[in-house]
């Protein structure tokens, strides 16, 4: 069933556009904040703050190329493991998943993928926790209240942070958001792949301050979490990014880094989430 997007999204992509087209900052790149952070901060691949979150950033990318969100679709992961750096990292790209379908307007699939959150939250002990926002959320996605659900969905990032680190789990809280961003990059990618403007190839990895953040937020891992048997192929993931995409001033990424970036991405993705 199609649904019109209501006027707040129509103002906000207007607004959004203008901005775009004047080079307007939403955000001074000296600000610092928690990951996860509500609010839309809409800014050019170069801009990015962090402030933004992954639904901002699939925002930009939705501006800037022609994106079929329902055809980004993945496959339901496989049954949660036991191995928890590894279903924190699932999860996180699960919550990507929602963002995506949240951006097609698709209310089953935001609810599916609600259930799968649930499964993987139940492995991190968090299930009871989060169990009445995603019922929230679910609601609010049967009703197409798609303002009210993002919002509701990047407080649940915050929320899911926190429940995290009270448990002593940081390392646990920074892979869920390394699954989002990774699995938000790989959307971004694919879409890149077909889009011929060489404006959007820097899509691949948001921007060089992200792909810097996401790097820290790596390396500050602890040793075991860090060399643990599954978690090791990101850091090796973002390191060829990062060297890879130095490129000097004014020098655009060639189709070929674009198309080894994505498959960068997908192979690890695949092998960290749906086997």
């Amino acid at each position: 069933m199609l649904h019109l997007r209501p006027c707040w999204y129509a103002i906000r992509n207007l607004i959004t556009a203008v901005l775009l087209c004047l080079g307007v900052w939403a955000a001074s790149p000296g600000n610092t904040a928690e990951p996860f952070t509500a609010g839309i901060v809409i800014s050019p691949p170069t801009g990015w703050t962090s402030e933004q979150t992954p639904i901002d950033f699939l925002d930009v990318v939705g501006l800037q190329t022609k994106a079929r969100w329902r055809q980004l679709y993945r496959p339901p992961p496989p049954t949660p493991s036991t191995d928890r750096p590894r279903a924190s990292f699932t999860l996180g790209a699960l919550i990507a998943d929602a963002f995506l379908a949240l951006q097609a307007e698709d209310s089953q699939q935001f609810r599916n993928t609600n259930q799968d959150i649930l499964g993987y939250c139940r492995v991190l002990g968090l299930s009871d926790k989060v169990s009445p926002r995603l019922m929230a959320m679910a609601k609010l996605a049967e009703m197409s209240q798609w303002a009210d659900l993002r919002q509701e969905a990047v407080d649940g990032q915050q929320e899911l942070a926190r429940l995290l680190t009270d448990q002593r789990d940081e390392d646990l809280a920074a892979l869920v958001d390394l699954g989002a961003w990774i699995r938000t990059l790989e959307v971004a990618s694919t879409l890149v792949m077909e889009a011929p403007e060489l404006e959007v190839r820097p899509l691949c990895i948001g921007a060089k301050a992200l792909l810097a953040e996401l790097q820290s937020r790596f390396a500050g891992l602890s040793e075991p979490t860090r060399t643990h048997e599954s978690i090791a192929p990101i850091g090796d993931t973002l390191s060829f990014l990062t060297r890879h995409w130095d490129l000097p001033e004014g020098e655009h990424p060639t189709p070929e880094l674009v198309a080894k970036t994505h498959e960068k991405l997908r192979i690890l993705m695949k092998k960290l989430t749906l086997k």
